[in-house]
């Protein structure tokens, strides 16, 4: 997802650092973003930063919780929330994602995914941040499922459907970073939510043009 397109501009000293958080981390990783960088890139002072965070690590977890309030918010309010055919308004969440992938691989990798994934055993209170962040996104969809579930007649466990739905987007945007380029890494991403999309037209016994 880009850089603060589904967000306003920061105002705070504490929102510019969550936002320069969210680019940095997105770039390089967690581990290589010190707390300098994100000073210079938020334009504030080390005094601003531990006057918000008492550290890199409470910022690191206030920043996947900053990151699931935005991002769950976009997701909330967009159009196709207002399809009525419940596995149709998934397919139509899977199309957003897919219309999302593009440009450099870190402008629409997952902030979340991607402190988890070096700190997961390392910070506690990253971890248990990224994990509400990760699995909320999969909450949101609980509902869709649901309803699918019981228009189509299927056999199959909504929570598992929508957690199954995460592990490939997260899965997509690893295999991205893999790719020596941004256009290969933008098209195997993308692959990736075309098969789930496949898969789930299949599930449901779904006959559709997409």
């Amino acid at each position: 997802m880009p850089n603060r397109s589904f967000r306003p501009a920061p105002q705070s000293a504490r929102d510019r650092l969550l936002e320069a958080g969210v680019k940095l981390i997105r770039r390089q990783g967690y581990a290589a973003t010190s707390v300098g960088e994100l000073c210079a890139e938020a334009g504030v002072t080390k005094g601003a930063f531990f006057h918000h965070f008492e550290s890199k690590e409470a910022l690191g977890a206030e920043l996947a919780r900053y990151w699931s309030n935005s991002t769950s918010g976009f997701f909330t309010d967009a159009p196709f929330r207002q399809i009525a055919d419940p596995l149709e308004r998934i397919l139509g969440y899977l199309d957003l994602r897919i219309a999302l992938i593009g440009g450099p691989t870190e402008s629409f990798s997952c902030v979340a995914g991607t402190m988890i994934q070096e700190s997961f055993r390392s910070s506690e209170p990253i971890r248990a941040a990224c994990r509400d962040s990760i699995l909320g996104n999969a909450d949101l969809f609980v509902e869709d499922f649901t309803e699918a579930v019981a228009s189509y007649g299927v056999d199959a466990d909504p929570k598992g459907l929508s957690l199954h739905m995460q592990v490939v987007i997260q899965g997509a945007f690893i295999l991205a970073k893999t790719q020596d380029s941004d256009e290969r890494a933008v098209a195997m991403a993308r692959e990736s939510l075309l098969h789930l999309k496949r898969y789930l037209t299949l599930l449901f016994g779904k006959e559709t043009a997409r």
